[in-house]
């Protein structure tokens, strides 16, 4: 009996010991089991993690993209702005050049409508409307001038008389002068 003295004494001893410890053989298992579980849980996390970085790295190109496309319409919105008033301005501007033909006409005729002519210059700089530099003398310039007539035989050619005013609106050349010109 001994022998069962010492085997129920080992037996205590071992069960002692798990208390103290607070695992027994099968705990032992179920912490292998633990750990698996928390590096498959870190596992799924990271994935999950890596998931939504790629996610949220999509989503932020997307929206580049659609700053970077809305960013080009606003510019091309404005430059289409820009280029109808222009349009908008010369047909104006070119829908009273008559009158002012006609204006010049009556200041040639009538004396008395000469202080006419500085109010309408006057006002032509303020529209940002110039003439086109066509007096008799004035070295004519294909570019600005259209020839009508040529007289004489002379190397030089120059302004002889003008026709009709031509026009730059801000400066860019909306009509040429017609004017007769003489080679010198």
């Amino acid at each position: 009996m001994n022998e069962d003295n010492d085997f129920d004494e080992t037996v205590q001893t071992e069960v002692v010991e798990e208390e103290k410890t607070g695992m027994n053989n099968n705990d032992l298992h179920d912490e292998q089991s633990n750990e698996e579980r928390g590096e498959a849980a870190i596992h799924a996390a990271q994935v999950a993690t890596q998931a939504t970085d790629d996610k949220v790295t999509e989503l932020t190109a997307d929206l580049q993209r659609t700053r970077a496309d809305f960013e080009n319409f606003r510019r091309q919105a404005e430059a289409q702005k820009i280029q109808y008033g222009n349009v908008v301005k010369n047909t104006t501007v070119a829908k009273i050049l008559p009158l002012l033909d006609d204006i010049d006409r009556a200041i040639a005729v009538n004396e008395n409508l000469k202080p006419l002519e500085k109010s309408l210059a006057k006002a032509l700089k303020e529209l940002k409307l110039e003439r086109v530099e066509s007096k008799a003398g004035t070295a004519f310039d294909p570019d600005l001038h259209d020839a009508v007539m040529v007289e004489g035989d002379g190397d030089k050619e120059v302004v002889a008389e003008t026709l009709r005013a031509g026009y730059r609106y801000e400066g860019e050349l909306i009509r040429p002068a017609l004017v007769k010109v003489e080679k010198q």
